[in-house]
């Protein structure tokens, strides 16, 4: 008891010294009991962006549709569809913009006053919400006194107000700043839209500038948080030093035909490995070649982890052992299938064995991949702003499933002598994942490689059939077994039974994740369980738009409930300054509020009611002698 109250005690000297006195105390309070009752933040969740950057910048900048449905509100009525559709350009593109309207002779003084003016109504009518200090926050410092001065005068409630108003607006343009001060209200527009960012994982492979995504986040003023995809991991482990993890990378860029991440992005030359490829397939393009012979090593490295850890149970795996090369057949439960292409670098008494010179290429790649300051950089970010899953706000986000058994049961894994399953099983699979960032034990790294392709991965869910895929001619040995989850998620119970597992309220949360593609052209719906469930892989990249239909999700949870953004077609830079095109989206209600949410139902609510306990038990502490506050 002793113990606890000394503790206690030093807590209340700690926090008496960033509050020394009653008044400090009494002004907290305030403040902080009354944000409890401010609405809530608006919070974003995209999924398996898939290196499209030109999409995502387009969707950040307009805010999946948001900020055109807040100047429609204001400005509907005011002005016509092709004001509205140029100055949401303006916002969406500041500095490109004027210098198209500059181009075209119409950058008066009296275009940038109506603009400056447009977007402190804007500004004032998004920035409600927010209290003084973190609207302050929002504002580029700069132009910080200025703009809080444009925010704080109300021209149509008094003559002076009005004047005063005036000229603000009028030394902006007499000094030739609009431009600076339009590129920051813009700024300012777009933070108030978006509290926080939430993406439910897979940033690389397909698109090939996921490291531009990744350059757009890192400055990104706004809270985000990161839930790993399978397609993460296996860069994370890439750049932690698995060979495996690298010849898969380097075969999805060469098969997607995305080599520009690597080489552009990464500074990691595929030179060595193209020169290698052409003269082991001479009659395939180079690119073709080297995405065999990638494919080849990536085969021969998979089969040594398997081998090296019974724990991943992915003996179904190793086929190299069970091709019969004197007919060129594979033997998969106890049937021959014909095989296609031929494999030069296999030494039938060990399948799984480099050659030389495929070594000296995967160690060359293996050595570049350490060294490009720029991919340690991007996994240093996924590290420190990602996780495996994040509970907030009673929402549970995870990329792809919860392992579960036909029944509904959660699955039990194995790993070093421990068995996991549900909530501790993603803890566990969080915490292997960081001590092979810090540790870098080959098992561990090894353990990376499982989270991309695992069907006991909870990143993952199936189990992979790329070999099959790329070499036996028999398509119904292409099926990929998956984990019930994906079956089962569309059951409330199990939903609420997931929730739960989690700690959070089954009654008010909600499941979100990605990594299956909704083919709504087929008919399928994001919204699982009567909205338990929300899977937002909408298909962002280009080579699903055609098996997706649409061009992506965003769902947007706010203080009156939550909505689905369905974006049907999203308008790249060119398109939108050309001819102020913008993303089209339907939306769909998930959610609506019987009362509206505030600040004080969040998890940062939470932590303010705690922070209030404090200042009380600090001020009584004042009133009765215990501690002396300073004069």
């Amino acid at each position: 008891m002793n113990q606890d109250y000394d503790f206690a005690a030093s807590l209340m000297r700690i926090l008496s010294e960033k509050y020394p006195t009653k008044e400090s105390i009494y002004e907290k309070l305030v403040y902080l009991q009354s944000r409890l009752y401010l609405p809530k933040g608006t919070e974003h969740f995209m999924s398996d962006l898939h290196g499209e950057y030109d999409l995502f910048l387009h969707i950040i900048n307009n805010c999946s549709g948001v900020i055109r449905e807040k100047v429609d509100y204001i400005f509907g009525d005011l002005l016509s569809e092709d004001e509205i559709a140029e100055f949401c350009t303006l916002i969406y593109y500041p500095k490109e913009k004027i210098a198209q309207i500059k181009s075209n002779g119409r950058a008066s003084a009296a275009w940038y006053r109506i603009n400056l003016s447009r977007l402190v109504k804007l500004s004032k009518f998004m920035g409600y919400k927010y209290p003084s200090f973190k609207l302050r926050e929002l504002i580029p410092s700069s132009y910080e006194t200025v703009i809080l001065e444009l925010l704080n005068t109300y021209p149509e409630y008094d003559e002076a107000q009005k004047i005063y108003y005036e000229k603000l607006l009028s030394s902006i343009v007499e000094i030739q700043s609009s431009e600076d001060f339009i590129c920051a209200f813009t700024i300012l527009v777009k933070r108030l839209a978006i509290h926080r960012l939430h993406l439910v994982g897979d940033f690389f492979d397909r698109g090939d500038r996921p490291d531009a995504i990744l350059n757009l986040l890192m400055n990104y003023p706004e809270e985000v948080d990161i839930q790993w995809g399978n397609h993460d991991v296996l860069w994370m482990g890439a750049a932690l030093g698995s060979e495996v993890c690298i010849a898969a990378v380097v075969r999805n860029s060469l098969h997607y035909n995305n080599t520009d991440v690597l080489e552009r992005g990464y500074g990691i030359s595929l030179r060595p490995l193209t020169v290698f490829a052409s003269k082991l397939y001479p009659n395939e393009n180079p690119l073709r070649a080297a995405e065999l012979a990638s494919l080849m090593m990536m085969f021969k490295l998979e089969g040594q982890l398997i081998r090296r850890n019974s724990d991943f149970k992915m003996d179904s795996r190793l086929l190299l052992d069970k091709i019969n090369f004197d007919d060129m057949t594979l033997t998969i439960g106890g049937q021959a299938h014909k095989l296609k292409g031929d494999f030069p670098t296999i030494d039938r008494s060990d399948p799984c064995a480099l050659t030389d010179d495929e070594q000296e290429i995967i160690s060359g790649l293996k050595t570049n991949f350490m060294e490009s300051a720029n991919l340690q950089m991007h996994v240093d970010y996924l590290y420190k702003k990602g996780s495996v899953y994040t509970c907030h706000n009673g929402n549970l986000l995870f990329h792809a499933n919860v392992p579960l058994e036909e029944d509904g049961a959660f699955k039990k894994i194995s790993f070093e002598g421990e068995t996991y399953s549900g909530k501790n099983y993603f803890d566990y699979v969080d915490k292997r994942a960081r001590r092979a960032y810090y540790e870098r034990q080959q098992n561990d790294v090894d353990f990376m490689y499982f989270l991309w392709c695992g069907l006991l991965s909870p990143i993952a869910g199936r189990e992979f059939k790329t070999f099959e895929r790329a070499f036996v001619e028999d398509k119904e040995t292409w099926k990929e077994p998956a984990d019930p989850y994906y079956n089962l998620i569309d059951d409330e119970a199990i939903c609420d039974k997931i929730l739960e597992e989690f700690g959070l309220d089954a009654r008010q949360g909600h499941i979100i994740n990605g990594h299956v593609p909704v083919r709504v052209r087929k008919g399928e719906t994001p919204i699982k369980a009567g909205g338990k469930a929300l899977v937002i892989d909408g298909g962002f990249s280009t080579p699903y738009h055609e098996k997706t239909g649409i061009s992506g999700y965003t769902l947007i949870s706010n203080s009156r409930g939550l909505r689905l953004l369905r974006h049907q077609n999203i308008a790249d830079v060119k398109l939108a300054l050309a001819e102020n095109k913008d993303i089209e989206s339907t939306t769909e209600t998930v959610e609506i509020l019987s009362r509206r949410m505030t600040i004080g139902d969040t998890d940062h609510g939470q932590g303010i009611r705690q922070e209030i306990i404090g200042l009380h038990k600090l001020l009584q502490a004042y009133q009765d002698g215990t501690i002396q506050p300073k004069s």
